[in-house]
């Protein structure tokens, strides 16, 4: 049985489809404002939703579910990358996108938003590759 990704992958191309969106309008007009907060909110979920999948595909390499229940968001992508499902720059590039979006929830401005755009098209693929990664780890 393989881990459901079907949720993860339609905000992966929302996310794909806002961001191509956003860079068809006007910096000054809504609809720049709507297509970049639709950008910023699937990348939240996105974030989220990884982490959580990944914590299903890890719990074969631990002693009990706990263990990997226990598991901050950051560790997560170590330990994945530490039994080989993802290589330690994709790891790395995981933890500054978490830490890029603890940073915007707490500051809410356009620069912050700015910032994680510039993020995105690596935090695509990025996203891509840990969707395939997931869907292929068995599951019981």
């Amino acid at each position: 049985m393989s881990i459901d990704t079907r949720f993860l992958s339609r905000c992966i191309q929302t996310l794909e489809q806002a961001l191509q969106r956003l860079r068809q309008t006007e910096p000054d007009s809504i609809e720049y404002d709507m297509y970049r907060s639709a950008c910023i909110k699937e990348f939240e979920i996105i974030l989220e939703q990884a982490g959580k999948l990944l914590r299903k595909c890890l719990k074969p390499w631990f002693h009990s579910p706990k263990a990997v229940d226990a598991l901050v968001f950051k560790d997560l992508f170590r330990q994945a990358a530490r039994h080989g499902l993802i290589d330690i720059e994709q790891a790395e590039r995981w933890i500054i996108y978490r830490d890029n979006r603890n940073q915007t929830a707490h500051d809410y401005g356009a620069c912050f938003a700015e910032s994680t755009l510039q993020l995105l098209p690596q935090f695509i693929a990025d996203a891509i590759a840990i969707e395939q990664v997931i869907r292929d780890c068995p599951y019981d």
